[in-house]
């Protein structure tokens, strides 16, 4: 059996060339466990997080800033409002 290094050449390529699309979309679904010191307890913070902190953004008439650059007291607020709208199942 013959092998060619011309397809193997166009193959390592292509993996090449499309790794970095692969990987980027995997991290978008990545999700991370933020830890919540008032009540010493861990949320994931996916998707479904993102609702519910957009909710309560909107419902305190403030305006939207990434939930890791609000100050602390602000985060608390949240935690704390967080943990009286468990979620829906």
């Amino acid at each position: 059996m013959r092998f060619n290094t011309r397809w193997l050449g166009a193959f390592l390529l292509g993996v090449a060339a499309l790794s970095p699309v692969v990987l980027t979309g995997c991290a978008s679904h990545a999700t991370v466990r933020v830890y919540d010191p008032y009540y010493n307890d861990y949320h994931v913070w996916n998707d479904n997080e993102v609702v519910y902190y957009r909710q309560w953004v909107v419902e305190t008439h403030r305006p939207y800033r990434e939930f890791r650059k609000l100050p602390p007291p602000e985060q608390r607020e949240y935690w704390a409002w967080r943990h009286n709208h468990p979620d829906r199942r």
